[in-house]
């Protein structure tokens, strides 16, 4: 009985010591103003430029540039862009290394996590023309 009090004990303190989902103020108070980088699995997977007034720009890191916004929806942070009019979930925590994110729409697909803050712009080439 004891041990299972012990084991209890310790899976009580490990669940309240990871860490909650940023508010907010929390999450406008740390993007605003930086461009981040996102990895996953341990792979580049994107950046997004996060302007005043909650605006956004984000790429797959392929020259292709998204414009869009972010809100809050209770825990989540969601963004719109402009090719896409559907939402895009996500809870974002404080880790040991920045920003994790998981990805409310699908809760099957993996977390991204902030891989730099390189504090320069992020290229974005120019609109497609001709053929």
């Amino acid at each position: 009985m004891r041990y299972l009090l012990s084991v209890l004990a310790l899976v009580s303190s490990a669940a309240s010591a990871m860490a909650s989902p940023m508010s907010a103020a929390e999450f406008e108070a740390y993007v605003t103003g930086k461009t981040l980088y996102y990895g996953r699995a341990g792979a580049p997977y994107g950046a997004e430029i996060y302007h005043e007034n909650r605006r956004v720009t984000w790429s797959f890191l392929d020259g292709e540039c998204k414009e869009g916004y972010w809100y809050n929806e209770g825990t989540n942070i969601c963004f719109v862009y402009e090719d896409r009019i559907e939402p895009q979930c996500w809870t974002f925590e404080k880790g040991p290394r920045g920003l994790i994110a998981n990805f409310e729409n699908n809760a099957e697909s993996e977390e991204l996590y902030e891989a730099q803050d390189v504090g320069e712009e992020m290229i974005c080439y120019g609109p497609k023309i001709g053929v």
